[in-house]
């Protein structure tokens, strides 16, 4: 440990001069009230952060139907474009905290989402905004992408590692509900006129689907967002307060020096990537495999399903990492993924709507799977590092995965344009999980392993 990461910072206001989670006497004393009420604060602010992340997830499909002629291609392209913000950003945010402290990265990241929600509500209310203008809204969604990697290395420094499963899944699990909660919410709130119909709010467009025509209010999808991240971003102004564990640029590079490090960014890739990536482009796929079907069905009544229960079924199985350890639950996270790909493989080439509830269940598997794998992966890393680095690799791991909606915006981009199927990236993620699995049980899972965590 560096003199850099002892010395209590000067600024009373921001810093706090000790934390000691591991002390029992001062966490009853102190450490559990403020560690929980950080909790709850930043938990509610990378909430907004996803579902921020993954609007326009569920903007892109609406687009064609009110006006805007895209291709399949340019669709995918505007899906992807929040992952590659998103991953990039979290490369900048993992070394935020150790530097800027709690209070002032989870303050202002959030007051941040403003700027594309705003942009957003503007963007969709005129079909000939210009396809670069929302390529660039889309990338600074991905502002909310970023904030991951400077908010759950922040909790890990908060809590004593015996609570870190619980905690990280938890806030994890809690704030990827996100990704559901804008899915499930713009079908319903783009149906309505908000605030009475007020001339500032909008007027509607007609969405015409399946040859019947509607009158929709897509800016309501960012609209009713706004406020909560105002809210939420003063509200982590007030309260939070910055534990005194600091480091500079430099010193934060070390984690590169650990095998662990990659690793466990190799794990998290395939179960957040993974998440993430088919989050983001569920709906679209929905569209393309099934779309050209009588009687099709709608892409958002069926793709929030998939982030649910991934939230869910994170924040369950965090408890459980705790008492099994994470490597043990990681490897059987790993093989049911792998079970779950292969069924997809069985239903992206349909020749009828009669394979839709198998494409789904299997698909929903894959989330439930990639979910207990992103609570595993969580307790893994800080049980193999201390603190300051726990902190750092669950940032950068958190940083590469998050390419995951853009990865998979290309690769279903591509597979689509060579293939006119989905199978080859499914194909392609089964020889990766099948390597994860096998590179967990090596090192950490297997009995007498080197690295048991």
């Amino acid at each position: 440990m560096t003199a850099s990461e002892t010395t209590p910072p000067r600024s009373s206001g921001t810093w706090l001069s000790r934390w000691e989670p591991e002390n029992e006497a001062f966490w009853a004393a102190e450490g559990k009230s403020r560690a929980w009420t950080t909790l709850i604060v930043t938990t509610a602010a990378l909430t907004m952060a996803f579902i921020t992340w993954f609007l326009v997830s569920a903007l892109v499909v609406r687009l064609p139907q009110i006006g805007f002629r895209f291709t399949a291609s340019e669709l995918f392209w505007l899906a992807a474009m929040p992952g590659l913000a998103g991953g990039s950003l979290r490369l900048i945010h993992m070394f935020l905290v150790p530097i800027y402290g709690t209070r002032h990265v989870v303050s202002l990241s959030t007051l941040s989402l403003l700027i594309p929600l705003v942009g957003w509500f503007y963007a969709v209310q005129d079909a000939s905004t210009p396809y670069w203008v929302l390529m660039l809204l889309a990338f600074l969604a991905g502002l909310g992408g970023g904030n991951f990697s400077s908010f759950m290395p922040s909790t890990s420094m908060f809590f004593p590692k015996r609570l870190q499963g619980t905690v990280l899944a938890i806030q994890a699990g809690i704030g990827n509900f996100g990704v559901s909660v804008v899915q499930f919410v713009t079908p319903w709130v783009i149906g309505f006129a908000l605030l009475g119909g007020m001339a500032w709010v909008g007027e509607p467009q007609t969405m015409t689907r399946a040859g019947v025509e509607s009158q929709i209010y897509l800016q309501n999808a960012p609209l009713v967002m706004i406020p909560f991240v105002a809210v939420f971003g003063i509200t982590a102004w007030i309260f939070l307060k910055s534990v005194p564990i600091k480091s500079n640029f430099r010193e934060q590079f070390d984690i590169f020096k650990s095998g662990h490090t990659w690793s466990q960014t190799s794990l998290y890739i395939m179960t957040f990537g993974g998440f993430s990536g088919l989050a983001a482009t569920f709906p679209l796929l929905i569209r393309e495999i099934y779309g050209g079907f009588e009687g099709a069905p709608d892409p958002l009544a069926w793709a929030f399903w998939g982030p649910l229960i991934g939230s869910a079924s994170r924040v369950l199985a965090g408890p459980v990492t705790d008492r099994l350890g994470g490597a043990r639950v990681t490897h059987w996270a790993g093989l049911g993924m792998l079970a779950s790909a292969f069924l997809v493989t069985l239903t992206v080439t349909p020749t009828s709507l009669d394979s839709f509830p198998l494409f789904v269940a299997a698909m929903l598997a894959l989330f439930f799977f990639a979910g207990v794998g992103n609570a595993s992966t969580f307790k893994q890393m800080p049980m193999l590092f201390p603190p300051r680095q726990g902190g750092g690799v669950i940032g950068f791991t958190a940083a590469i995965a998050a390419y995951g909606p853009f990865l998979f915006g290309m690769m279903f981009a591509w597979s689509f344009a060579s293939f006119q199927s989905a199978a080859p990236v499914f194909y392609g993620l089964i020889v990766f999980f099948a390597f994860n699995v096998a590179l967990n049980w090596l090192l950490y899972a297997r009995k007498n392993a080197k690295f048991p965590c």
